[in-house]
């Protein structure tokens, strides 16, 4: 983790982490980058456990996203083992790279007597530098020689670069009338764009679902949350979410279908969970001192209002008037105008917290500036727009841009 100041938009704590049947973790500290702190993960899981990814779309990703690819192909997604390690991106590192991760993966299995192909990997931090795993046979067998159920704060904090606040969110509901038990962590700070947000994010379940279930579960919660989150426009080589379904207990047939009815409260506490991590990210945005809820209505589609949401969320106009705490509203209509959906000029509508600023393609004649200034000096920020086209809706959140992202990042090493 990094020594910045702690985000003023921060939790004040980390959250209560709940067990995961199945599910074990260690972290140490192996001094990839980083002195006297975690920065290599290993969690393992039980025999069956079945597991679902959703990777960067870069066309750079990095050599654990190709190998993790291929593992989860290889095994039919069961998995019994996961490695994370932070201050080394292994991107942009040719065969060396590629030898890096099948070497990891090779050590993390004979510590766990399982196929290499059962190992899944994640790597952040610097691109471009070589990733020397001779150290891995030294630390994954003590890892493995220390691991729990409840060491969620160093595995949240193991996988963290230049993150201010370690990340995590848990939740329990019932299925079939039996407890289950869902628990996550993730990085993100900067680097943080749609299309997989640099972020990492791991969820664990000991709900009984077929990988199958578990994949469409988790592509349409990273279209929900993650996808949904933007502090800079910058998409990673990095970004990957995985999901891990270990089935605990559990005694009857696995669930293949995401539209079960016993599914019903998972799915909300699934998706809650991603959402609540999601938000965090942008809430650790390099820089930022506001949180942005920024909502389109009255689109032609929902595909449509997130683009053009993401447009207006992503424009360095609006979130330097955001920084700024200047109402411009004018800047929202150029990004509106600029995101290339349908929109129509003459039916445009824009509220600043609950101040109604353009009505009818005009400013409102109940606008009070000082109302929304007001507004945008607090902490929280909702910008809502309605384009006047349709009856579709998006939510996206983003945050300001301020002189410490330039600050963060013109000395970051990468």
């Amino acid at each position: 983790m990094s020594d910045l100041p702690r985000s003023p938009l921060a939790p004040d704590h980390f959250p209560p982490m709940l067990a995961v049947p199945g599910v074990e973790m260690g972290a140490v500290a192996a001094g990839l980058k980083y002195k006297g702190r975690p920065d290599l993960l290993m969690m393992t899981f039980a025999e069956g456990t079945r597991a679902a990814g959703v990777f960067t779309k870069s066309k750079m990703p990095a050599a654990p996203v190709d190998w993790s690819k291929h593992a989860l192909e290889a095994s039919q997604s069961l998995v019994r083992g996961l490695v994370v390690n932070a201050g080394n991106a292994n991107a942009f590192t040719g065969e060396k790279g590629l030898r890096a991760a099948r070497k990891t993966a090779a050590i993390a299995a004979g510590v766990l007597n399982c196929e290499p192909d059962q190992i899944l990997l994640a790597s952040t931090g610097v691109i471009g530098e070589p990733l020397d795993v001779t150290g891995f046979k030294k630390y994954l067998p003590r890892i493995n020689g220390g691991l729990s159920a409840n060491m969620w704060r160093d595995a949240a904090k193991a996988i963290t670069t230049t993150d201010t606040f370690i990340k995590g969110a848990s939740r329990v509901v019932e299925v079939g009338g039996r407890q289950v038990a869902l628990s996550a962590i993730a990085k993100g700070s900067g680097m943080i764009a749609p299309d997989m947000a640099t972020m990492l994010g791991f969820l664990f379940t000991n709900a009984p679902l077929t990988a199958s279930c578990l994949h469409r579960l988790l592509q349409q919660g990273a279209e929900k949350s993650f996808n949904c989150v933007t502090v800079d426009g910058d998409t990673s080589t990095n970004d990957t979410l995985y999901a891990f379904a270990t089935g605990g207990a559990f005694s009857q047939d696995l669930i293949d279908d995401p539209e079960d009815p016993r599914l019903e409260n998972f799915k909300k506490a699934f998706f809650a969970v991603l959402i609540d991590l999601a938000q965090q990210l942008v809430r650790d945005g390099e820089g930022a001192t506001k949180f942005v809820t920024l909502r389109v209505e009255g689109a032609v589609d929902e595909q449509s209002a997130k683009k053009i949401a993401l447009t207006v969320a992503n424009s360095p106009l609006v979130k330097t008037a955001i920084a700024g705490e200047d109402p411009n509203w004018g800047r929202i209509v150029m990004a509106v105008g600029r995101a290339g959906e349908p929109a129509d000029r003459d039916k445009l509508a824009i509220w600043i917290g609950g101040e109604e600023v353009a009505q009818n393609g005009l400013v409102s004649p109940r606008y009070c500036e000082e109302t929304a200034a007001e507004h945008m000096k607090t902490a929280e920020i909702d910008i809502r727009i309605h384009v006047g086209v349709g009856k579709a809706s998006a939510t996206v959140w983003t945050c300001d841009l301020t002189h410490g992202y330039i600050s963060i990042n013109a000395d970051y090493r990468s």
